[in-house]
């Protein structure tokens, strides 16, 4: 393996780390939501209870709109490093809390770097990876997030069974531990370089975007790649309001409609309600748990999946048969979660099939989508547009989950995300164009 390919598996290995933070500070509170509930005595406050959750989406809200600022104004880079520093304090902040009030500032802390990495990251892969590779390379920040979902579950089941007769001080090291990853990324954060494509676009930096294209691409390719790349130099960085211009109104539309159906499919109730669905069956923490560590298994391998797949079938491909199985799954797990279809092995399989489904398609790929409908003089501002957009549905469903509960039933609750799954369908096959393999700054307008 060459130099170059050393270099950008190391450069997208890091920036990825990124996108671990994201899943794993989030999945956190599956496992600490149901001692949480009871150290702040919310038995009885679905709203508050839903502030444990919603408070990271709502912050994560306000990072992805500040990200396409952030990272236009500072640098892909730098962006990246105050993300770490934010995941840093949010973890600290939050396992030394003692008011509900102090645990949920810091807690907009952490969703604040949400937000931000989860724009900034994909962006950054996509700009630094070549094209015939860069579905992967963008895939890969949804990995390493799935891996950071996997190892939460195995975080939170090992202090669970460690702190089992103390639960009301075991949260504290669940979200504590998000401390030591945050320190890992801010160090390895300081050997990766910026983005050339950012640096094109300013003034008299064109010549170190050459040095880092010689390592990303290789000398004989530099020069070719540079020479294209040089000619966004020529384009000022557009506001976000020319997003709903004719030039850019059809992408705008395309990826506001994959970051909200991404997150109607209902997949971090699963992600982070989970425990607390499954205890409502009957099942004991330590079991939930251990359910929740087998979904997060899934999630990584089914990615991993959807990795080596998206380059070769396409995007479109695997967003119909991800939809498929959403909204398959969706109908069963809402029946066996009523009383007259509960069993708890169906309940299980269907769960286990819809986080499939969802690590097949809507996980990865409206984010290589998003990064590959827009040209580079808008496309920070686009994908924070999407980011925030995403974020805003996320936290209105993580907000109501827990009161559609209370007044409908879980049953009817995950019949409705099904139902809200099925205009993809017509989406897909009528709207979205196959991004596979284009060049980066080709527009589909």
């Amino acid at each position: 393996m060459s130099s170059s390919n050393w270099y950008i598996i190391f450069i997208s290995l890091t920036a990825a780390c990124g996108g671990f933070l994201f899943g794993f500070d989030t999945a956190l509170i599956s496992g600490a939501l149901s001692p949480l509930i009871r150290y702040f005595g919310l038995e009885d406050s679905p709203v508050l209870q839903g502030w444990i959750v919603s408070s990271v989406v709502l912050g994560s809200v306000a990072g992805a709109i500040l990200s396409g600022y952030l990272s236009d104004k500072l640098g892909r880079k730098n962006t990246l490093v105050l993300t770490a520093i934010l995941f840093l304090v949010s973890a600290a902040g939050a396992a030394l809390s003692y008011t509900f009030g102090v645990f949920i500032l810091f807690r907009l802390v952490c969703g604040l770097a949400v937000g931000i990495a989860a724009m900034v990251s994909p962006l950054y892969l996509a700009e630094v990876s070549p094209s015939h590779i860069r579905g992967r390379m963008v895939a890969l920040n949804q990995l390493t997030l799935t891996i950071g979902i996997l190892l939460a579950y195995c975080s939170n089941l090992f202090i669970q069974r460690w702190m089992e007769d103390n639960e009301l001080v075991a949260w504290r090291w669940m979200l504590g531990v998000a401390a030591l990853p945050s320190l890992l990324f801010l160090g390895l954060l300081a050997r990766v370089p910026e983005s050339p494509r950012y640096l094109a676009l300013q003034a008299n930096r064109s010549a170190e975007a050459f040095m880092i294209l010689e390592k990303l691409v290789g000398p004989c390719n530099a020069q070719l790649e540079m020479e294209r790349i040089s000619r966004l130099a020529e384009q000022r960085i557009l506001p976000m309001r020319e997003l709903v211009r004719p030039a850019f109104r059809k992408a705008t539309w395309m990826a506001l409609f994959l970051s909200i159906v991404s997150q109607l499919s209902g997949i971090d109730l699963v992600l982070h309600y989970g425990p607390v669905i499954l205890e409502r069956t009957g099942m004991s923490l330590g079991d939930a748990l251990g359910s929740q560590l087998v979904f997060g298994i899934i999630l990584v391998i089914f990615t991993t999946v959807a990795m080596w797949k998206i380059d070769t079938l396409g995007r479109r491909p695997l967003l119909l048969i991800g939809n498929l199985g959403i909204v398959i799954s969706l109908i069963f797990i809402g029946y066996f979660l009523s009383a007259e279809g509960y069993t708890e092995t169906g309940l299980l399989i269907a769960i286990s099939f819809f986080v499939a489904s969802f690590a097949l398609s809507l996980g990865p790929a409206p984010w290589i989508i998003m990064a590959e409908l827009f040209p580079s003089s808008i496309r920070g501002q686009a994908m924070a547009l999407a980011t925030f957009v995403l974020f805003g549905t996320n936290w209105l469903v993580a907000q109501l989950f827990p009161l559609s509960v209370h007044h409908l039933g879980e049953r009817n609750t995950f019949w409705i995300l099904a139902a809200c799954a099925l205009p993809t369908f017509w989406f897909v096959w009528k709207q979205l164009p196959e991004t596979k393999g284009k060049l980066l700054d080709d527009s589909i307008n």
